[in-house]
């Protein structure tokens, strides 16, 4: 008797990923033999650049080039995929366009990748391990809060002109490290174009002891962040406490968000819970 097919077998084996966090997932699953294709802005890991083609942007995708690959299957992201996707399933190819904007979306989307490729049960341990550290970085922040440290509102800003920010997922990342997103009422739009901060004025009166910016693959620019009309008085600025994270760290909805960008986001904040402490004149002990 033949040996019934391993769900690894069943599943896809030419996998085109349309952007980076499916592509450092099947590299985090040893997976990656399966891509053949990946998005042009893909970073992580550094080395799929160089291992395979490179056939989209975000918004765009090369069709022609993607069907020469012989793809039987395609991940893609969101809404603003949904073009290309169209254009996919019209030439008969299977595709699934995921829309996670939650940090629980995106734990599901990493699982549902992995069982499509046979890797459920390591995909299983590793989000149990994130969900660990998640919950270990809670607990932090409530032990300095419960010695009297303070939470800082924090502004992140997605993109300068205009200004944008609220994404869900990095609003809650912020919440687990510890900060206070000054616009949290922005987290339920899901689309850029509603998220929207048509007056500067209105962050500065919000008055964020941290602002970061993660301006989407443009380099964060503190000193003209700092010049701009009536921000002076910011507490942010007037404090100096401007950072930069990455775009590919925090707003990849994957493995990236979910690893190096709360970890940044955690040293970021508790850095400014434990100088805040200090100022105020409370005993802070060493963080775990």
């Amino acid at each position: 008797m033949t040996p019934a097919p391993t769900a690894a077998a069943w599943g896809p084996q030419r996998i085109v990923c349309l952007t980076e966090e499916t592509t450092e997932w099947l590299y985090l699953l040893g997976q990656e033999h399966r891509i053949v294709g990946i998005s042009g802005y893909t970073v992580r890991p550094r080395r799929a650049r160089d291992e395979k083609p490179k056939v989209s942007a975000f918004l765009s995708a090369k069709i022609d080039k993607i069907l020469a690959l012989r793809p039987d299957h395609v991940f893609g992201f969101s809404d603003l995929q949904a073009d290309i996707a169209a254009a996919l399933i019209r030439a008969g190819v299977p595709v699934t366009v995921f829309n996670q904007r939650s940090v629980d979306e995106m734990f599901a989307m990493l699982y549902q990748v992995a069982a499509l490729v046979g890797c459920a049960s390591p995909a299983e341990a590793w989000i149990a391990e994130r969900r660990q550290r998640l919950d270990a970085l809670r607990a932090d922040v409530a032990a300095r809060v419960a010695a009297g440290q303070r939470r800082p509102r924090v502004y992140f800003e997605e993109w300068d002109e205009p200004h944008i920010s609220g994404i869900r997922w990095v609003s809650e990342l912020l919440g687990v490290a510890g900060g206070n997103d000054v616009f949290p009422e922005l987290a339920a739009m899901p689309l850029g174009r509603d998220r929207i901060i048509a007056d500067g004025a209105e962050i500065v009166r919000r008055a964020p002891d941290i602002l970061i910016g993660s301006w989407c693959g443009k380099k964060f620019r503190a000193e003209k962040v700092a010049a701009r009309p009536g921000w002076a008085e910011m507490p942010a600025v007037r404090s100096g406490q401007l950072f930069e994270i990455k775009s590919a760290d925090i707003l990849q909805p994957g493995p990236a968000a979910l690893t190096d960008g709360v970890e940044q986001l955690h040293r970021i904040v508790g850095d400014w819970m434990t100088r805040d402490a200090l100022a105020r004149g409370l005993a802070v002990e060493a963080a775990a």
